[in-house]
């Protein structure tokens, strides 16, 4: 069995080698400095308090490490769920803040390792899930109908599981790109078909379990102000007539 460290969405000093690192520090680097200035477009005086929110929202519920399997355990990401909320970049950036903090004043991933973990969580994550979520809108929510100052989209039903969907692709692709880069630069004992076979197994549960919780906090705030949902509120409009 591959080691508890090897298997764990946040990856510790040392499990890849040091060529690796660089290569996704320097893909982070990139990738969050797109996102930052992409994310203007994203962002104004309703996103801006928004964004903020998901944030600790994210910082929160990745705090919250829970077992799979014995010796391993894993926590939500939170990608999907910040990308529906305040769009793909806003929603990186707010992800790779919290894989910030963490690093630095807890200790939650190794500096090190910062680089693919942002790669794997804020960039990876993030672009699948929101991709997933982007394929699926016209067909689990149609178009978009203005009603006063909200938007109707679609059913709670389809917009929930539009979500559960979105995070579930997302969290598994995120866990994907940590054995692609074990398959690069691995430096610990375990072969890469067991660290491939148990990220997979492992990550479509945690994946479940992501999904329901962003299926729900999406529909809570769709409910309250669906104009705060920017998914919603960048769908192609239907207006309706008068008549």
């Amino acid at each position: 069995m591959a080691d508890a460290d090897v298997v764990a969405m946040h990856m510790s000093d040392g499990i890849v080698n040091l060529p690796t690192s660089l290569l996704f520090g320097v893909i982070a680097i990139v990738g969050v400095g797109l996102c930052a200035w992409k994310a203007r477009s994203e962002l104004d005086e309703r996103t801006v308090p928004m964004a903020g929110l998901v944030a600790a929202f994210v910082f929160a519920v990745q705090m919250v490490n829970f077992p799979i399997l014995p010796g391993v355990s894993g926590h939500l990401l939170g990608g999907a769920l910040a990308a529906i909320l305040v769009g793909p970049f806003t929603g990186a950036l707010c992800v790779s803040i919290v894989l910030v903090v963490q690093a630095l004043l807890f200790a939650d991933g190794g500096t090190s390792a910062l680089g693919t973990n942002i790669t794997n969580m804020a960039l990876i994550g993030v672009c699948v899930g929101y991709g997933v979520a982007l394929l699926l809108r016209p067909v689990l929510l149609g178009r978009s109908t203005p009603t006063g100052r909200a938007l109707t989209v679609g059913t709670p039903g389809g917009l929930g599981a539009l979500a559960f969907l979105a995070a579930l692709c997302g969290t598994v692709c995120a866990a994907m790109g940590f054995v692609l880069e074990y398959a690069l630069g691995g430096s610990v004992s375990g072969s890469l078909g067991t660290v491939g076979a148990y990220m997979l197994g492992t990550h479509v549960l945690i994946g479940i379990g992501e999904g329901l919780i962003t299926a729900l906090t999406v529909l809570t705030v769709a409910r309250a102000r669906p104009d705060l949902v920017y998914l919603l509120r960048t769908a192609p409009k239907r207006h309706t007539s008068d008549a």
